[in-house]
């Protein structure tokens, strides 16, 4: 508790500005709501409410954006992890947050090399055979400059913007303590699950702050397709590669945006289209590890039909179970089968109360509206948004590594409609299909399976008499006993515990009122304002006991 309370200090200059731009925004309630102006103008900062400028007749949607831009590049990736967030934020806020570029002013290259030098144990004009200063592309938390090494091999340097973790740290730290904030004050706010998405972002961005992280992710989908010539990963330098920065090979091809030159290179768009949605279905239903921002600006179209893949800062991974899963709800969606579809979504409903009727009766109507529709016709990502409408209904939370791979998915549809208005991802789905569940209910994926039920219940039963053991030494001892988390009877007996206290309270006001009364009526002794000083200071202790006692009941009354 302590150490919050300092680190809500040391960013409390941050915390002020943070609400001033909220405010600007047409947020005032929101900052009034979560208490945050009481705190303010007790450590001296008073905030001055302007009147209605134009940004706040813009939309929700349109406000939410430009603030997060305000902020910073921390909230602009915040804003980037909510617009996978389908599942929680409906289709206008995904579409305005989805407008968020990653795109900053960069750092001068000399600001760079003490950093660059540091990793490198000497200065990088000694390593490399030559550095262009002039990024390639500038992000908020990185900048890539071309260059090659001392035998010519043209690679990419990736390095981090000087100063950026403690800022970054800084905005964690205060997201923590605004979501939990929120929580707190404002009820309505719990089903977006505040504390739980920052967790989330907190931990991926950690994760992309660490660019050796990323280079083993490249070395990792590296492996995954060392043997398909249609895709080019580069190749990573670990000589030269550090947290500060990575150093890749660097591809040379047509931008994904670019199709006036996929065009004019002969390039056939809808084998590129085809051949995209295999490499990125290859990923999620094989191998369970995938990248999780297939746009246009990540891919590369280079001779031959090849698609080169760069920037993987923001992977997924899927456990055998969830691609088990996955591949039920394309089947199901495929087939329209809503009692599958059902079955897939209580399984990821977790332990909240769920009404099983109502949300089987919306899923019957979602599948019957698609039941006419030829294969071809059907937009893999409509699907999925209307299917997380429906999840948002109900208050169903995606467990957040099938967030990404929705996200994934509907942009890699986008990215190959660009390519082939004609592109059916649906299309390419069903094939998959008939390859993974063979390996899913192959000899040797069941004998696995057999094998590490054995193995669990093994180690269960072996550990059942030890276990039995200390149960009955425990009970001998009168030593056992059984924790009930019982929240509300431990909230009921801290409301007793308080009444009793309030009851003490009165009880010892009540007799130090009848003692002081007595100790009135007694001749002699000292005085003071001509009365007993006993009795005095009895009195006077009584009427502090009693405006405790209605302080007291009034906070309680108001919580």
């Amino acid at each position: 508790m302590l150490w919050e309370t300092i680190s809500v200090v040391r960013d409390f200059p941050r915390l002020h500005e943070i609400s001033s731009v909220l405010i600007r925004h047409g947020l005032g309630d929101l900052v009034r709501r979560m208490g945050l102006v009481s705190a303010l103008e007790r450590a001296g900062r008073i905030l001055h409410w302007k009147e209605e400028s134009e940004i706040t007749r813009l939309e929700p949607p349109q406000r939410f954006r430009r603030m997060l831009e305000e902020l910073g590049p921390t909230y602009i990736k915040l804003g980037q992890v909510l617009a996978t967030r389908v599942d929680l934020l409906p289709p206008e806020w995904i579409a305005e947050l989805e407008r968020l570029q990653d795109q900053v002013p960069p750092v001068p290259f000399e600001a760079l090399l003490a950093d660059m030098t540091q990793a490198l144990t000497r200065p990088p004009q000694e390593v490399f055979a030559q550095i262009d200063p002039t990024p390639r592309a500038a992000a908020s938390i990185a900048q890539v400059h071309d260059a090659l090494l001392p035998d010519g091999t043209p690679v990419v340097l990736k390095v981090r913007r000087p100063g950026i973790v403690p800022k970054v740290e800084a905005d964690l730290r205060i997201m923590g303590h605004l979501a939990a904030l929120l929580e707190s004050e404002i009820p309505e706010s719990r089903r977006y699950q505040p504390r739980r998405v920052v967790q989330q972002f907190a931990k991926s961005l950690r994760r992309e702050l660490d660019l050796a992280a990323e280079a083993r992710a490249v070395e990792r989908f590296g492996e995954m397709f060392a043997d398909d010539p249609t895709v080019v990963i580069p190749r990573v330098y670990w000589d030269y590669t550090s947290a500060v920065m990575n150093v890749q090979g660097r591809i040379e091809g047509i931008p994904g945006n670019r199709l006036d030159q996929v065009d004019a290179a002969g390039l056939d768009r809808r084998l590129l289209a085809v051949r995209g949605a295999n490499v990125v279905l290859k990923m999620i239903l094989i191998h369970g590890y995938f990248h999780a921002d297939p746009h246009p600006g990540n891919v590369f179209y280079l001779p031959g039909h090849r698609l080169g893949l760069i920037d993987f800062g923001m992977t997924g991974m899927l456990t055998t179970e969830r691609r088990n899963q996955i591949t039920d709800l394309l089947l199901a969606l495929l087939r329209k089968d809503e009692r599958a579809l059902l079955e897939v979504i209580l399984e990821w409903s977790g332990d909240g109360p769920v009404d099983e009727a109502r949300l089987a009766s919306d899923l019957i109507e979602f599948v019957f509206n698609y039941s006419s529709v030829q294969l071809r016709d059907i937009s893999m990502g409509r699907l999925l948004s209307e299917l997380t409408v429906i999840m948002r209904e109900h208050h169903l939370v995606l467990p957040p590594d099938l967030t990404l791979l929705f996200k994934a998915l509907i942009t890699l549809e986008g990215l190959g409609r660009q390519l082939d208005p004609q592109f059916d991802m649906g299309e390419h789905v069903e094939p998959f299909m008939t390859q993974v569940l063979p390996l899913r209910y192959s000899p040797q994926a069941l004998a696995k399976r057999a094998e590490r039920g054995v193995a669990e219940m093994a180690s269960v039963l072996m550990g059942l008499p030890r276990d039995l053991s200390r149960f009955f030494k425990e009970l001998r001892k009168g030593r056992a006993h059984i924790d009930l988390d019982l929240k509300r009877l431990e909230r009921f007996g801290n409301q007793i515990d308080r009444s009793a206290s309030r009851l003490t309270l009165g009880i010892l006001t009540a007799s130090l009122i009848i003692g002081s009364s007595i100790v009135m009526t007694i001749q002699g002794g000292p005085k003071i304002f001509g009365m007993p000083v006993l009795g005095f200071f009895g009195f006077l202790l009584a009427v502090m006991n009693s405006i405790w006692l209605v302080f007291s009941i009034w906070r309680s009354g108001r919580d």
